[in-house]
């Protein structure tokens, strides 16, 4: 069995990025909960948790996924979602009607990005950021975190929330850093550092570089920590479900830690 701690839902409009024409990279998008469920069941996948699409710089499109991810989590016992908030001060409106939904059925997970703008250790985030985590550990969600690098979300950023926040709340840490600068802090100390201080933070490897599941399992057999602080993750639709699952499986293999990331701790953290 594989459970899913990271895909999305929801269809976005086109988009001239990086200054070309509009496109829509995200081919395997799905706009229906029937949609979403039918491919869970194509790939095999028994537990999912779903989170708003994003990624065109406008909040208000992975705002209005809030209630569709809300659908699919009530629609089958099998999906979790988290919901879209924002630290940043433009959207305090939108982020207090999504924290007033923290408490419907299904939702185990906040979903904050600092790609559409804002910054951990910018003060005019902080007091947003706060009623964030307050309102995660008052209904013991997790907050679920974009990491990589090349925005203003850099694990040296980021990682200012696990510092602040990760005694009480528990943090998801997307992507394992997003990249090689990422990968080489969080394995080569920090991420079992911050285990070893007590504080509850989480990872999955969708979109690592090739070298960093192989390192970051080497490193939990080595260490004897942090086995269970690891999931699976496809990014569906803008990572690739086969492609995750066989490189992951084969950088784990097929015992115990395999089982931890492809199913328990999932159960654990979200279930």
């Amino acid at each position: 069995m594989v459970f899913d701690a990271h895909r999305h839902l929801g269809v976005l409009p086109a988009h001239p990025f990086y200054g070309g024409p509009p496109v829509r990279p995200d081919v395997t998008a799905r706009a229906t909960v029937d949609q979403l469920l039918e491919d869970l069941y194509v790939e095999g996948t028994e537990r999912a948790l779903v989170l708003p699409n994003y990624g065109v710089p406008d909040p208000a499109v992975a705002f209005g996924f809030n209630e569709l991810c809300l659908e699919a989590a009530a629609r089958d016992e099998r999906v979790r979602c988290g919901l879209w908030v924002s630290p940043r001060p433009q959207d305090a409106e939108r982020t207090a009607a999504a924290l007033a939904l923290a408490g419907e059925r299904g939702v185990r997970a906040l979903k904050l990005s600092f790609l559409l703008g804002g910054r951990p250790t910018d003060p005019a985030c902080r007091p947003a950021l706060d009623r964030i985590f307050a309102v995660a550990r008052a209904h013991d969600l997790v907050v679920h975190v974009h990491t990589s690098p090349g925005a203003a979300s850099d694990i040296d950023e980021v990682g200012h929330l696990v510092e602040w926040y990760g005694d009480e709340t528990a943090v998801h840490l997307v992507h394992f850093g997003g990249g090689m600068s990422g990968h080489i802090k969080l394995a080569g100390s920090r991420f079992f550092d911050w285990i070893a201080a007590g504080k509850r933070v989480y990872t999955d490897l969708s979109w690592a570089i090739g070298f960093a599941p192989r390192w970051l399992a080497s490193e939990i057999e080595h260490r004897g920590v942090g086995h269970d602080r690891v999931l699976f993750a496809s990014d569906e639709p803008w990572g690739d479900f086969t492609g995750e699952r066989a490189r992951l499986g084969a950088a784990v293999g097929d015992g115990e830690l395999a089982r931890l990331i492809f199913r328990d701790t999932f159960e654990k953290l979200y279930g």
